[in-house]
């Protein structure tokens, strides 16, 4: 019985095509869904005892976001979706909103989304062998661990060392705003590699 190699049980949706081309105010729209999905995912929550930044699912929906839309509206995605936060929308942690999500603990993390959401969306619109999985993963990584958490990681100490008057070494910050979830976001940028690695093209968009 012959068989047919080129069919495939979970076709290649055209997500990362229908992101990039479409025109204009449909992207505004997407992007505006997708900094709703941002708001959701950090309802996805837990806190360890012995830090002020809780454990959330904003990680994938950012970065997500990224490979979909673009550097130019994966960027603006996640800047609505910080911004709007930060002008009252209750679509932070816990149902939050307010400046208080930009000045407290975690708004370094919150920043550094943006520009986590921008280089990730750069790297996989101008170089098409990124999106191969093993491409993807390293620039998922390093958005992640580099300039997610470097960025909140400084933020963090400062705030701690102004706002709550708390002087902490290099040790003690990593253990508040990084080591307990270095093990779940590994997981969530696996996660976020085999999704969009699934929809991504693999040669440039004509």
């Amino acid at each position: 019985m012959e068989s047919n190699m080129n069919i495939h049980i979970f076709p290649r949706p055209r997500l990362f095509e229908f992101g990039h081309e479409s025109d204009t105010s449909r992207k505004v729209v997407i992007s505006l869904v997708f900094a709703c999905f941002m708001g959701l995912m950090a309802q996805i929550r837990f806190y360890l005892p012995w830090t002020p930044v809780p454990v959330t699912g904003q990680t994938f929906a950012v970065l997500l976001a990224a490979v979909i839309l673009g550097k130019t509206w994966g960027g603006a995605s996640t800047a609505m979706y910080v911004g709007a936060g930060a002008a009252g929308v209750p679509w932070f942690s816990g149902w939050t909103g307010g400046m208080g999500g930009l000045t407290g603990a975690t708004g370094g993390y919150l920043i550094g989304f943006i520009v986590a959401a921008l280089f990730v969306g750069h790297a996989v619109d101008r170089y098409p062998s990124s999106r191969k999985f093993t491409g993807m993963l390293l620039i998922l990584l390093s958005a992640n661990f580099i300039l997610i958490y470097g960025l909140g990681l400084i933020y963090l100490y400062v705030w701690l060392s102004m706002v709550a008057g708390i002087s902490v070494g290099l040790w003690e910050l990593l253990l508040m705003g990084a080591i307990p979830f270095v093990a779940g976001d590994i997981v969530k940028v696996f996660f976020s590699t085999a999704v969009t690695n699934w929809f991504t093209p693999k040669h440039a968009l004509r």
